[in-house]
């Protein structure tokens, strides 16, 4: 299968107000990140490289030491194992997140 549906993607409820729409290939997975006004992800870390776009609204990135509030159109880039955690403000957002390799976890 080469082409997707978003009703076809596999959902995730992330953390209260972050819903995942994910697929996967062999080396690669790509989520699309839904974000409540006022959601959190909590600060995590995995083995995964992750690279995001921002599609809409804006949000507070937390990557190792750097904060910074990014809104649509801008990118991030985020090493393996590296802490990171969003704050969504008063509005929704959405993002596209890349992960090399694919995470398991998000594998359902």
């Amino acid at each position: 299968m080469y082409f997707f549906d978003e009703s076809e993607l596999t959902e995730i409820n992330k953390a209260e107000g972050v819903v995942l729409k994910t697929l996967w290939g062999e080396n690669i997975m790509m989520s699309l990140v839904e974000l409540s006004a006022g959601a959190i992800v909590p600060e995590h870390v995995h083995e995964n490289e992750q690279a995001g776009l921002v599609l809409e609204g804006e949000f507070e990135f937390i990557i190792g030491n750097e904060s910074k509030v990014i809104s649509k159109g801008e990118y991030y880039m985020i090493p393996s194992n590296i802490p990171h955690k969003v704050i969504t403000g008063a509005k929704p957002a959405r993002a596209l997140d890349i992960f090399s390799p694919p995470r398991e976890d998000y594998k359902r």
